[in-house]
């Protein structure tokens, strides 16, 4: 008699490799990814466990290996084939703008933002220097934690630009609080930076913040640059 368990993975393998983008359930897709560690037995279980402690397929896959490995049930192979999904989430998303002129490929920019920094559990600020084609040259971390000229001088951030031949940045970060409406201070320093560009020849096209479960604002689309 067959095992029910290796009937269980044939469909879903099956579901996965001729059903379309919907053809499994998030739950149903981290069980996939959890075979690769778990050679047999049911991972419906724990892929359930891994979401209702995690809050989500996403947020399985940006945990750190050390907490993943918390969950009874969850090796290192479990964690690191986790973990090398997220990797490769995150280069796909990066490809998608490398090598293009960015303002061509907003929606492509949005993605690769969320996706890296949609997760993070402290603020992170980044300014994307681009060329005269719009194209990324430098994805620069500027500073860990708030956006302010403590952290992130008008000088610095044009300096920056004049070093690496730089015509135009995007300034990105993240609020960790999940909600991407700006505070004062990001509309201060994004409105001195700008500023600063102005008089050097260097465009702000932008100031995005990113925020959980794919949100984010253009300080640009809210007429605040």
């Amino acid at each position: 008699m067959q095992n029910p368990g290796i009937g269980h993975r044939a469909r879903l393998r099956e579901r996965l490799l001729k059903g379309g983008a919907e053809a499994l359930a998030d739950y149903e897709l981290l069980e996939f990814l959890l075979f690769a560690g778990m050679r047999q037995g049911d991972t419906k279980p724990l892929a359930k466990q891994l979401i209702a402690r995690f809050g989500s397929l996403t947020g399985v896959l940006n945990a750190d290996p050390a907490a993943l490995m918390q969950v009874k049930g969850v090796g290192e192979a479990n964690a690191a084939a986790l973990r090398s999904v997220a990797l490769a989430a995150r280069r796909m998303a990066r490809g998608a703008v490398e090598n293009r002129p960015v303002l061509g490929s907003w929606q492509a920019l949005l993605d690769y933002l969320s996706i890296d920094m949609g997760q993070l559990a402290h603020e992170r600020v980044r300014v994307l220097y681009l060329n005269t084609q719009n194209r990324l040259i430098l994805d620069h971390l500027a500073s860990e934690g708030s956006i302010d000229e403590a952290a992130i001088h008008p000088r610095e951030v044009m300096r920056k630009a004049f070093d690496i031949g730089a015509t135009a940045l995007i300034l990105v970060h993240n609020h960790p609080s999940g909600d991407p409406q700006p505070s004062r201070a990001d509309i201060a320093i994004t409105n001195q930076i700008a500023e600063a560009g102005r008089h050097v020849g260097v465009t702000v096209h932008d100031h995005v913040i990113v925020g959980g479960g794919g949100r984010h604002v253009s300080l640009r689309a809210k007429g605040l640059i």
